[in-house]
């Protein structure tokens, strides 16, 4: 493991470089608004896959070569990720088994974000050769700071024969032997007794430790899922800190054992401010608590790997935070033992999912944006 102990605040946000790839000046804008808002760290590449990788084998660092070197340059560090979050479509469609499988059998098409089978042997293997030609390359770089792998690891319910069977090899890892497992999950009830693991599948809730063990498998299998993806990192970049950012309490992984293999705890905090029924001294308490949660998974000061400047868009109820509750609750997160305060996102997307999200940097323009000038506040605190 290695130690991370920042002698300083990280302020930053993700920053979407190759979105403006042909808006040179919109570039050079962004480095300069950093500058002012005393912004010293940004997560990059983070849904990069099919921009660094547009066709198999064939690969295009140009644009992360430039964006690390603008970076450097301008004192901004770089929060490094992964891209095994969204694959790319020609992967999904050369290597079908990298697709998860819904409950009733169905190869799902490729659409949304980590949209892959955990299990997948070809896709752990093109991760980590990607993983490897990113260490590799940026190894010695000076605006490389910190890994942030993959993002947002949920609890892939892949129904497909590998996950079945990865399955079946857990249990008997975890039980011995088929009596024992039927003991324990009582299937003499309704006439469910096992025979052979092969009989196993987990498509059955009126067997509640069956569901209950498949749960904590998905939990152990995206753990080691992970710990395969860090592994050429750890050999190449052993003096580079790792993280993954979790997000708010998920009960389908298990974030305590999860955040043994981590240097350091981030997670990702949507506080739904003026807009619940008990008021913001309910959600300011409820926000404390999920802070106090992180920080106890190593006993040590964690991040704020990402929050809103602003507004998101996936929240039932969104409202702009009114004026001074952006530093507030960035101070809050402080408090609590943060050593940052990090955003989704720097600048407004252009399209897709989360064109509507909000942003430090929105379409209408930056400095004379509150929310701009609520940021640099934080930056100057």
């Amino acid at each position: 493991m290695t130690i991370f102990q920042p002698d300083f605040l990280l302020h930053g946000a993700d920053y979407n470089y190759e979105q403006w790839l042909d808006y040179p000046d919109i570039l050079a804008q962004d480095f300069r608004l950093m500058g002012l808002a005393q912004c010293n760290v940004v997560s990059v590449g983070i849904f990069s896959w099919a921009m660094l990788e547009p066709a198999e084998g064939k690969y295009e660092f140009g644009w992360m070569d430039q964006m690390l070197d603008s970076l450097a340059e301008n004192g901004v560090r770089a929060i490094l990720a992964t891209p095994s979050g969204a694959k790319p479509a020609w992967l999904a469609h050369a290597y079908p088994e990298v697709r998860v499988v819904d409950g009733n059998g169905r190869c799902e098409p490729h659409r949304l974000r980590h949209n892959h089978c955990p299990t997948s042997h070809i896709y752990r293997q093109k991760v980590r050769q990607i993983n490897t030609l990113l260490a590799q390359r940026y190894k010695e770089h000076p605006a490389l700071f910190m890994w942030h792998i993959s993002n947002e690891y949920g609890s892939y319910d892949c129904r497909c024969d590998l996950c079945y069977n990865a399955f079946r090899e857990w249990l008997q890892a975890r039980y011995g032997t088929l009596e024992t497992l039927n003991h324990a999950w009582w299937t003499t009830f309704w006439s469910h007794r096992y025979t052979d693991w092969s009989q196993i599948e987990p498509v059955d809730p009126s067997v509640h430790g069956l569901m209950l063990d498949w749960q904590r498998f998905i939990s152990d299998q995206v753990l080691d899922f992970y710990l395969a993806e860090i592994e050429p990192l750890r050999a190449i970049t052993p003096h580079v800190p790792i993280t993954t950012n979790f997000m708010q309490p998920n009960v389908g992984l298990d974030y305590w054992k999860f955040a043994q293999y981590l240097d350091v705890v981030s997670w990702d905090s949507y506080p739904r401010w003026h807009s619940q029924p008990e008021g913001d001294t309910a959600v300011a308490v409820k926000t404390s608590f999920y802070h106090d949660l992180y920080r106890s998974f190593k006993r040590q000061p964690f991040l704020l790997m990402e929050s809103t400047p602003s507004v998101t868009n996936w929240q039932g109820i969104s409202r702009t935070k009114r004026p001074g509750l952006h530093l507030l609750s960035s101070l809050q997160a402080v408090a609590h033992g943060s050593n940052s305060a990090q955003y989704f996102q720097w600048r407004q997307s252009r399209g897709g999912e989360e064109k509507f999200h909000g942003a430090v940097v929105s379409h209408a323009g930056p400095e004379k944006q509150r929310i701009f000038r609520e940021v640099k506040a934080v930056g100057t605190h």
